[in-house]
């Protein structure tokens, strides 16, 4: 139902609504009239008893002059008198008894009970509306006027009421409801914005002007469209308006810009309806936003597009020719009239008839009667023709495509492309000419070369892959790669094949049984084969035999076995060794203890001296042994990495070790944490806080530690202001058993262990020293 029905029917309710009101205004009054009658006839005639039975006469004269049924009943609900109008309503017969209460509807007893008590508290009732369930089983909804009925007492004896049939209306009503409900849902549900205004104001609003312009409704209803408008197209839209107030339109449409509460521009096609009252006068207007904001950037960037088309035309390096159906001259570029010597510009060609063109310019092409003939069967055709060489007289090549234009199946003409290939048709030649130079080479080179399809069909070999494998050219070609030559690790082969069919190059080696049955090594460099298009064809496979190499691996690997096997009895061979060693040592120790204590008062100090000198090289043996030991353990096997505070290993170590009085230790920056064997850590520093603390001969000596981080390490420095190093001996010294001066307990190892355990942490140690300033060592271990 369209928005005119729906005007219709209000105005048919708004006439009957009125019309039922003056009836309602004219009942009331007879009712007060019959009312006011009563009472005067209850004052006047004390006598009558019962006012119901006295003047039935009088009633039964206003029961006929009242059209809408009209009723007395007792306070039972019981019809005492009604007139013919509430008989035919009811369907009652003219001597029925009859209960009004049963003929309300069900769902309405306890608002008729409700009505009922306040009609006998207040007197009367107005606009009572109950549904009624009538005889024929027809349910009506009735509207009841009424007031209480009272003897000479002002006791209720009884009530009278109009009854009113208010179906109709009620459905009417019922279905503009519904009505009004469906519209609110498709408004409030409409992509499009809905605005109603009454030119000052917006009244209503539904959500998609919402989400359209981001202010809320309440934010709308403030202020006017006018206000939230862009000066373009508004000048427009206001005469518009004007045209609609004067009465000249009932409605238009025009494109309006608004300004979105974000402050971008909203580009809208706005539909404008007036709506008039009976008087004519326009009550509110109704305002439809359609948002074509992607519309209009859709046409700019289709002329946009069409701007860099007819740019990219006009300079393309492809000769272009439209002709319509008559042959005549739609488009050109410069780069066709380049091609054919032409020097008007492209635009002075439009209109001219190909056709006729050609006359005069044969001598452009080398063979122009074959040419001519071949242009007009195409024509006639009108047919796709792709990569048609044309060959001109100067020796160019032309590369020609014809491309029909039809219309909805109708021919309307042509596009001619020429491109200038005689540079990639002399360079084709000159490819072929280094594909038969390539093959050669391919043929007789020392790598195997094979080339297989989808399914492992052979389809290329060459004379090297045929020596390596001991079959012939023909008993390979055609032939499944796989059914010939035969790989010990099948796996590996089809996990490498399933790489080459997605487009991935790999290398690897495989074992393989040749014809005659013998083992042989190679190593496979595999790639895909691509067709024209890109699609993944076959793969290529480069074959070296590595038989010799895999031997010579073999063998490397049986002798680093092995050396792995002498490390280790090497080491268990030490540890019997320092411990075989260090017993005699210390029962030589024992010994002369013994000796320095019996005979202390008989020895000179000749004597004394030579069994201190024993004692001492006694210890250094020992510290020799241990340095020994701890050297020939240092590997990656025992490593425990954990983290390592090298703040605290500082500390350990300075609470350890000897450190003269006059020598101070520094850390001049904070230590990192690092991720190494904590020993390891321990051994290293401790050796050079060692050589440090003891080199130094000033009255007041300095040792400081510092670290700096880079990229892949950390980098510590131990800096001493001691006798210094001689630099011939910076390398020497982290060479096992080498040491600097004729300190006769060093024993040489200290500072090869340092240099053995930064190797294993894959970082260098180095010096920096001169003689009697001191000396700073560096060292880098990896993060």
């Amino acid at each position: 139902m369209d928005n005119k029905e729906i005007t219709l029917l209000k105005r048919a309710l708004d006439r009957q609504v009125k019309a039922r009101k003056q009836a309602e205004s004219i009942l009331e009054a007879k009712s007060k009239e019959l009312y006011d009658t009563t009472r005067h006839l209850q004052e006047v005639n004390s006598r009558l008893e019962n006012l119901l039975s006295e003047k039935s006469s009088e009633l039964n004269e206003i029961f006929v002059n009242i059209v809408d049924p009209y009723v007395v009943m007792d306070l039972m609900g019981n019809i005492i008198k009604m007139n013919d109008a509430a008989r035919e309503f009811l369907g009652c017969g003219p001597d029925e008894e009859v209960d009004l209460s049963s003929y309300v509807h069900k769902d309405y007893i306890e608002y008729t009970y409700n009505s009922f008590k306040s009609l006998v508290e207040v007197g009367t009732i107005k606009n009572y509306r109950p549904k009624l369930v009538l005889k024929d089983g027809t349910i009506r909804t009735v509207e009841v006027n009424g007031s209480i009925i009272y003897d000479e007492n002002r006791v209720p004896v009884g009530a009278q009421g109009i009854i009113r049939d208010i179906s109709q209306e009620s459905e009417i009503k019922e279905l503009l409801g519904n009505q009004r409900k469906q519209l609110d849902i498709i408004v409030e549900n409409s992509p499009l914005g809905i605005i109603l205004t009454d030119n000052e104001h917006i009244i209503k609003a539904n959500n998609a002007i919402v989400n359209l312009l981001g202010y809320s409704i309440e934010e709308l209803k403030k202020q006017s469209l006018d206000a939230i408008s862009s000066s373009e197209h508004t000048t427009e839209s206001q005469k518009l308006m004007q045209k609609m107030d004067d009465g000249e339109l009932e409605n238009f449409s025009v494109v309006r810009t608004f300004i979105k509460k974000n402050g971008k521009q909203l580009f809208t096609k706005t539909a404008v309806s007036a709506v008039k009252n009976q008087q004519g006068e326009i009550d509110y207007k109704v305002i439809i936003l359609e948002d074509i904001t992607k519309e209009l950037e859709a046409e700019e960037q289709l002329k946009a597009s069409e701007n860099r088309l007819s740019s990219l035309i006009a300079n393309l390096h492809t000769g272009i020719l439209v002709e319509d159906e008559d042959r005549n001259v739609v488009l050109a570029n410069k780069m066709f009239c380049a091609l054919f010597e032409i020097e008007a510009p492209p635009h002075r060609l439009v209109g001219i008839n190909c056709e006729n063109a050609m006359s005069g310019n044969e001598h452009l092409f080398k063979n122009p009667d074959f040419e001519v003939s071949r242009i007009n069967k195409i024509i006639q055709k009108k047919d796709l023709v792709l990569s048609d060489e044309v060959e001109m007289a100067d020796g160019k090549t032309l590369q020609r495509d014809f491309i029909p234009i039809f219309n909805k199946g109708v021919y309307n003409g042509h596009l001619w492309t020429y491109t200038d290939v005689t540079i990639s048709k002399n360079y084709k030649r000159n490819l072929e000419v280094q594909k038969e130079k390539y093959s050669s080479i391919i043929a007789n080179m020392n790598l195997g070369l094979l080339e297989v399809n989808l399914d492992e069909i052979i389809q290329t070999v060459n004379q090297s892959f045929c020596s390596m494998s001991g079959y012939t050219e023909k008993e390979l070609l055609g032939n499944k790669a796989t059914d010939l030559i035969k790989i010990t690790d099948s796996d590996t082969l089809n996990s490498k094949s399933e790489k080459g069919l997605k487009g991935e190059s790999d290398s690897y080696e495989v074992e393989v049984l040749q014809k005659d049955g013998t083992t042989r090594h190679w190593l496979i460099s595999g790639a895909p084969r691509y067709n024209d298009s890109g699609k993944v064809i076959g793969s290529l496979g480069i074959h070296l035999d590595i038989t010799a190499q895999k031997q010579l691996e073999l063998q490397k690997e049986a002798l680093v076995k092995e050396l792995e096997k002498s490390n280790v009895g090497l080491q268990e061979y030490a540890h019997i060794v320092s411990h075989d060693l260090k017993s005699p040592l210390r029962s030589i120790s024992a010994l002369c203890t013994w000796l320095n204590e019996d005979y202390q008062d008989k020895l000179d100090d000749n004597g004394k001296y030579n069994l201190s000198m024993m004692q001492e090289k006694v210890e250094a043996m020992d510290s020799l042994i241990d340095g020994i030991l701890k050297y020939s353990t240092i590997n990656s096997d025992n490593i425990e990495n954990s983290s390592v505070d090298v703040n605290e290993v500082i500390k350990e170590i300075t609470d350890i070790i000897y450190i003269p009085e006059h020598v101070k230790v520094v850390v001049t920056s904070t230590l990192p944490t690092i991720y190494a064997d904590r020993t390891k850590v321990h051994q290293l520093i401790q050796n050079f806080l060692s050589n440090a603390v003891v080199h130094i001969e000033r009255e007041k000596g300095l040792v400081e530690i510092g670290c700096i981080e880079t990229k892949t390490h950390w980098q510590f420095s131990v800096k001493d202001n001691g006798v210094g190093i001689p630099k011939e001996y910076h390398e020497k010294i982290f060479k096992i058993f080498q040491s600097v001066g004729n300190k006769e307990r060093s024993t040489g190892i200290g500072l090869s262990i340092v240099k053995k355990i930064i190797d294993l942490y894959e970082g260098q140690v180095w010096l920096e020293s001169e003689i009697g300033e001191g000396t700073t060592f560096f060292f880098t271990l990896k993060k």
